[in-house]
């Protein structure tokens, strides 16, 4: 790809919870850094300390650590580039000293205006968008007057007019042309002294050393301020990816909260495997070459090419996420099925019959849990229509399985004679067997179900529908 070395980040906002988006970045981030014997960085985006979540960073590192995602720099490990965490960089004064380089070079100025919260600057351009702050065309007097009257200063980008720029997207593979005058004098340096993500990115990303850049397609709008910081600061700019938009399940907009459960955590907590959700999010904007479906962390890293990267938005199909987690959870060996399971079983269901089990209902389960649904007709009596229940079937049914040893080879053997011998439709014969039983269409294995519950409770079952 490169004969440089690879560093790659991931650098999420500690607001709460690891969104699935952010996953997918990290884990193409993570692959991109290992698959070319390079380093992975985790860095933390915390200046926007309104937003901030306490715990989140620790809970971050928690759950990047479950999807098996490590890092050779950051927290909790240090690096040569540290501190790690921006809030704690700002002491450094690296943003402060880029900021007033610009400012010394022309590219900057300083802005006076009362701050605005994001909403504020979205209302106002409902009705017209302004590229140019008025502040930059105060006179040396006239910011000397506000200086000397106590108003910190935030410090923009003095954005030039009738120029372009552009970039060549690694991800996307296409050249991207902006002219600058629809670029914003973006804000650099807050008064509080924090930096914004323009100036902050740019600098980190400088500083560690960090060759390529991945990140959401939602920022794309901002990498013509980024790649003109570089250009002031004089550093080199990375290689830049923006990745694609994972789309509502309908299709119909960006993945949102609002109508979706967005969160890696809430997932794991609904049953998904760690290992499921990881393969669901790699494949929502990148294919391998030879349309494998199922990956883990290890193999995603060995297979990965960023050619595989793809350029249509991907939607959240859940269903597909259903069916990975089945192909996940049947690779799981079975002493740790048992464990995920026993708990949920009621106490009086002995350890061997769980164990009895699981090979009935591991090729069945789309989640763990989903095993209480399926086997609770063997612990509880079912409820039966008498009614839908063809009694004659039934009745031959009983005497079969009453001459039958109990195993297995003699109860399909005696069900099936009774079936042929008397022209019975077999579906319709053993289709009425497995709902009287079980109360259910679909079950696990049924005469391996009927082995566990034990011949006296299946006739007695069978014979109550008579009665």
């Amino acid at each position: 790809m490169t004969d440089k070395h690879i560093r790659t980040r991931f650098a999420p906002s500690p607001t709460g919870y690891l969104h699935i988006g952010g996953l997918r970045t990290a884990a193409y981030a993570y692959a991109l850094a290992k698959k070319n014997s390079g380093d992975f960085i985790l860095r933390i985006e915390d200046t926007d300390k309104k937003r901030e979540v306490a715990g989140s960073v620790e809970d971050l590192c928690k759950i990047l650590k479950v999807f098996g995602i490590t890092w050779d720099e950051g927290p909790e490990v240090g690096g040569p580039y540290a501190p790690y965490t921006q809030s704690e960089r700002v002491k450094s004064n690296s943003y402060q000293k880029a900021a007033e380089k610009l400012l010394a070079d022309g590219h900057a100025f300083y802005c006076f205006c009362e701050p605005r919260s994001k909403e504020e600057i979205k209302e106002e351009r409902q009705f017209k968008i302004e590229f140019r702050d008025p502040c930059r065309n105060l006179s040396k007097e006239q910011i000397a007057e506000k200086l000397a009257s106590g108003i910190k200063p935030a410090i923009r980008l003095k954005t030039p007019d009738g120029e372009t720029i552009s970039y060549r997207d690694f991800v996307l593979n296409k050249e991207t042309t902006w002219k600058t005058d629809v670029v914003d004098d973006a804000m650099l340096l807050k008064s509080d002294g924090f930096p914004t993500y323009h100036l902050a990115v740019v600098v980190d990303d400088t500083e560690m050393k960090i060759s390529h850049v991945l990140r959401g397609h939602d920022w794309q709008p901002s990498t013509p301020i980024h790649l003109l910081v570089y250009k002031y600061l004089g550093f080199p700019v990375p290689e830049i990816g923006h990745l694609t938009d994972i789309l509502n399940p309908d299709g119909k907009g960006k993945l949102s909260k609002r109508n979706n459960n967005v969160a890696c955590e809430q997932y794991l907590n609904d049953g998904y495997l760690a290992d499921a959700i990881l393969n669901f999010v790699i494949l929502l904007g990148w294919a391998p070459k030879d349309n494998q479906d199922i990956f883990t962390l290890n193999s995603f890293v060995e297979s990965f090419d960023p050619k595989g990267f793809q350029k249509s938005n991907p939607r959240f199909e859940i269903s597909k996420l259903d069916w990975l987690n089945g192909q996940h959870l049947r690779k799981v060996p079975e002493n740790i099925l048992f464990f995920w399971m026993k708990p949920l079983f009621p106490s009086n269901v002995s350890e061997d019959t769980i164990k009895a089990l699981i090979p009935l209902v591991k090729e069945r389960i789309t989640k763990v849990r989903d095993v209480v649904g399926l086997t609770k007709f063997i612990f509880e009596t079912p409820t039966i229509n008498k009614e839908l229940v063809n009694k004659e079937f039934i009745t031959m049914a009983i005497e079969a399985i009453k001459l039958a040893d109990w195993n297995k080879d003699s109860i399909e053997s005696n069900l099936m004679k009774v079936a042929n011998d008397n022209s019975y439709h077999r579906g319709e014969f053993f289709m009425n067997l497995r709902l009287v039983i079980s109360g259910q269409k679909v079950t696990p294995p049924l005469t391996e179900c009927m082995l566990i519950m034990g011949k006296d409770l299946i006739l007695t079952r069978l014979q109550s529908v008579l009665e």
